[in-house]
């Protein structure tokens, strides 16, 4: 049973949590992390979701991704879920996220990480993901279109590629 930490709407963490699966409390929201890994041909991996995956199940998603379980931090959530997703093991106590969506419920923090990663020796430790590619945008844009990759905005997905240039808005 996983249980998230729950915060206002000014991401204050409250003394309150929840269980996955509830439904989040009015006026509370959770801590959600996506991962973005980009290598040096500024492709992104991307993994297939399993068929048997409760939320978007046999569909292509970002490198890796998920909810933040009770007392972890962002970047505690993000090198978990890439460990637990992937198997590899991220430093990012020197990283703060590029961005954050808000939506209803959560708060939504985005990584883009620079990593070469040999996907021939990636080894999946959990039931989650059953393939991973890397891709370029316009691969990806399609793969949405053709109903393969969860039906993200397209300029979610150029922004992703945008700011993989670095932080901020100014282009230096």
């Amino acid at each position: 049973m996983e249980t998230w930490d729950l915060y206002d709407e000014n991401r204050q963490l409250l003394n309150e949590t929840m269980t996955r699966g509830n439904e989040v409390p009015a006026n509370r929201y959770h801590l959600v992390i996506h991962v973005c890994i980009i290598n040096k041909q500024g492709q992104l991996l991307i993994q297939k979701r399993r068929d048997d995956k409760q939320g978007w199940p046999g569909k292509w998603d970002f490198s890796a991704g998920g909810s933040a379980v009770q007392g972890d931090t962002n970047r505690d959530a993000a090198e978990r879920e890439t460990y637990e997703e992937l198997g590899i093991q991220l430093d990012l106590s020197n990283q703060r996220p590029h961005f954050t969506i808000n939506y209803y419920d959560a708060f939504d923090d985005f990584f883009v990480i620079h990593e070469e990663v040999n996907i021939e020796k990636l080894s999946f430790p959990t039931e989650e993901v059953q393939e991973v590619k890397w891709v370029t945008k316009d691969e990806l844009l399609g793969m949405i279109k053709e109903g393969l990759f969860i039906p993200y905005r397209n300029s979610l997905i150029e922004f992703i590629f945008e700011m993989n240039i670095g932080l901020g808005t100014i282009r230096e």
